[in-house]
């Protein structure tokens, strides 16, 4: 059952009209009722509505996104997937990314304390969970995107992590390659874990297994891809195959094997994740696990724009398929 203002008002022994001043940051509430309000909506887990937050705010018709850096090739297609979607029904766009640390994140907050926007798409950046669950809890209408860190208390929209991982180790194995190396994403990422664990999964699966050795945490970027096959040829372990958990890792994965001499795919498969553009321009060009960010981007944008309409969140995420995509360096 939905928890209402009303209760939050019992137990608060204040008013409905003191519970929805205190939501609104209005200065007129004394700061000792004001935080005991808060206490109990943090407690018994209230969340306004969305329409009942647009009518106290008013409505912009516009809404924010809030996204780590822009720098990442698979950001472009969430953003066109948002943007279609949203001016199609008369909506703008402010986006923000934390690329300045906290000065930025305070420039978000100022916004936020304006009334800038609606609601609120999250590619989630580093060190924001708490300020982003706040708003939430507060009513502000927030659809993660690519959950990162599995928060099942926000609606999302992801895709199909451990699937594509799998999908992975069986296309190599059907390729007749045994000995497998791993470049992972960030390790606090949950896409990371369940990429790996997808993999991990389809090995097990034909008797086959992982060395440890042969496992280095990656950064999601062309110079970690680099690092990590220096790392996986220092430790002397053979492998023949290496899965890169993006494609940015990948292309370094793909310079840095060049540079030791060994093959693509002769010698060494490679295998990316995401099929961005630069996936299809490599040498030799990258197979790869397409994640579908225009339509991740998309989804959201509608759940968000549902959800200002008064439509309730939905209480699963959103999954979209992903699909392996083969080209030369792994055929």
């Amino acid at each position: 059952m939905r928890v209402t203002i009303a209760e939050v008002a019992q137990r608060a022994q204040v008013s409905k009209a003191t519970v929805s001043r205190v939501l609104n940051g209005k200065p007129d509430v004394d700061a000792s009722t004001a935080q005991r309000v808060r206490k109990v909506i943090d407690e018994i887990g209230y969340v306004p509505s969305a329409r009942a937050v647009g009518l106290a705010r008013g409505r912009t018709r516009t809404v924010g996104m809030l996204a780590p850096s822009l720098t990442w090739p698979w950001m472009g297609e969430v953003l066109q997937g948002i943007v279609d979607t949203l001016e199609a029904d008369g909506y703008g766009l402010l986006l923000y990314t934390i690329n300045r640390g906290p000065e930025s994140l305070n420039q978000f907050a100022n916004h936020v304390s304006a009334n800038a926007f609606d609601g609120l798409l999250v590619v989630e950046p580093p060190d924001t969970l708490h300020y982003i669950s706040t708003l939430y809890r507060a009513g502000l209408p927030v659809v993660m995107i690519d959950d990162r860190g599995s928060h099942p208390e926000f609606p999302s929209v992801t895709t199909t992590n451990r699937q594509g991982g799998a999908d992975v180790a069986r296309h190599l194995v059907a390729a007749g390659r045994r000995r497998f190396a791993v470049v992972t994403g960030p390790p606090h990422f949950g896409c990371t874990q369940a990429r790996l664990d997808g993999f991990r999964l389809a090995l097990a699966e034909a008797g086959l297994t992982l060395h440890p050795d042969l496992i280095v945490d990656g950064d999601f970027t062309t110079e970690g891809g680099e690092v990590a096959v220096d790392k996986l040829i220092a430790s002397g372990v053979p492998f023949d195959a290496v899965f890169a958990h993006n494609d940015l890792s990948a292309v370094g994965v793909l310079r840095a094997l060049r540079e030791a001499g060994r093959s693509v795919p002769e010698d060494v498969s490679v295998v990316g994740f995401d099929d961005v553009p630069v996936a299809n321009h490599t040498e030799p060009r990258l197979t790869t696990i397409r994640q579908p960010g225009q339509e991740m981007g998309a989804a959201a944008a509608r759940m968000l724009l549902s959800t200002l309409e008064g439509q309730p969140m939905p209480d699963h995420p959103l999954v979209l398929p992903t699909k392996l995509i083969v080209r030369e360096s792994a055929p």
